[in-house]
């Protein structure tokens, strides 16, 4: 049996149908079951309610043999250890209890590499939690996704710009939401791993914020511009917003170490490479989104 969390977010939606087409027996937990398409809810049990609750938990977990685990943003959450660890921690428990035995879970780039990078720091220190527990675990060790770039239709829409606290001639990988969910379906459905371990999805190019609007620009035929904002503008958007302070901060601190060079530190390999470019995406997911 293999558990699958957010179940209808980007990258689960997709991790889902991959599964189940697959013909594995799938278990998901979910807030609303009604958020599920029909089908979904035909070949997979259910199990109402927050992934971050004891109860639902155990109950999910009971008899199952693999977890795809990911902590699900938390916008108001007082701290950033609320959103991860502390939300992860009823899952550890119940990992033991019920002798779960491989969990697969969304992790970041950069582990070793600054000392304070905010919502990455606080996601490696999940991990840990997790993998303490003694299951097999492999984290995906992601950069950006390129997916992110959705918050930002409207502005890329009817401004034709986009933004972020990035420098715009900073290189950096990115990775596409399909290419994570892909990744995470083939341990899901391997049996074979054991131990610990990182699993890095790097796109198959850097590029810059400035690299990216030229691409959007071609892509959708009209031109899109990059704006750098400051840190303390970022944040207070964020903060207009209704985010949290400590949501925010783990914002800022996040891209002050990307932009520091937290991304770069993971060498670019074959094996780490994900097939899907920044200019592909935008051809699939973005250009519908705009131009529909």
């Amino acid at each position: 049996m293999i558990v699958i969390t957010t179940p209808t977010g980007r990258i689960g939606r997709r991790l889902l149908g991959t599964v189940l087409d697959a013909g594995a027996p799938v278990r998901v937990i979910v807030r609303d079951a009604a958020r599920l398409p029909a089908e979904v809810r035909d070949r997979a049990e259910v199990v109402e309610g927050s992934h971050g609750d004891l109860d639902v938990v155990t109950k999910a977990f009971a008899g199952a043999d693999t977890v795809f685990w990911l902590a699900p943003p938390d916008h108001r959450a007082a701290s950033l250890d609320d959103v991860y660890s502390g939300f992860a921690r009823p899952a550890c428990e119940a990992f033991v209890r019920e002798g779960v035995q491989r969990v697969v879970g969304v992790s970041a780039l950069g582990r070793g590499v600054l000392p304070n990078a905010g919502h990455v720091t606080a996601t490696l220190a999940m991990d840990d939690l997790i993998a303490d527990t003694g299951v097999h675990y492999r984290a995906l060790t992601l950069p950006t996704f390129m997916d992110n770039m959705l918050t930002q239709v409207e502005s890329i829409k009817n401004q034709g710009v986009f933004f972020s606290p990035i420098s715009g001639d900073r290189k950096m990988p990115t990775c596409a939401v399909r290419d994570i969910a892909d990744a995470a379906a083939k341990l899901l459905l391997d049996p074979s791993w054991t131990g610990r371990g990182d699993v890095p999805l790097l796109g198959p190019e850097d590029l810059s914020q400035n690299d990216m609007a030229r691409i959007m620009s071609e892509v959708l035929g009209r031109p899109v511009r990059y704006q750098w904002v400051s840190i303390d503008a970022f944040k207070a958007s964020m903060l207009e917003r209704g985010v949290s302070e400590a949501y925010t901060q783990g914002l800022a601190d996040m891209a002050v170490a990307k932009n520091n060079g937290l991304d770069n530190a993971e060498p670019r390999t074959p094996q780490s490479t994900t097939p899907t470019t920044f200019r592909t995406w935008c051809e699939d997911v973005l250009k519908p989104a705009v131009l529909g």
